[in-house]
């Protein structure tokens, strides 16, 4: 008899890993989404110092 496709595996994961991976996942997505929602840019300012060139540049 043949099989379809791939079969399932069962595993058995504790409910503290269970709780450890969801926390770990919900962390990875907040901070994802605080990145997104911050943008990391900033608003580009012109730069407004004078600088003095060696005598040979002017």
């Amino acid at each position: 008899m043949a099989t379809k496709g791939i079969g399932r595996v069962q595993i058995d994961i504790s409910q503290t890993a269970r709780r450890r991976i969801g926390v770990g996942a919900l962390a990875i997505i907040a901070i994802l989404a605080w990145a997104w929602w911050d943008g990391g840019e900033e608003p580009m300012r012109p730069i407004t110092q004078t600088i003095e060139l060696p005598g040979t540049a002017q």
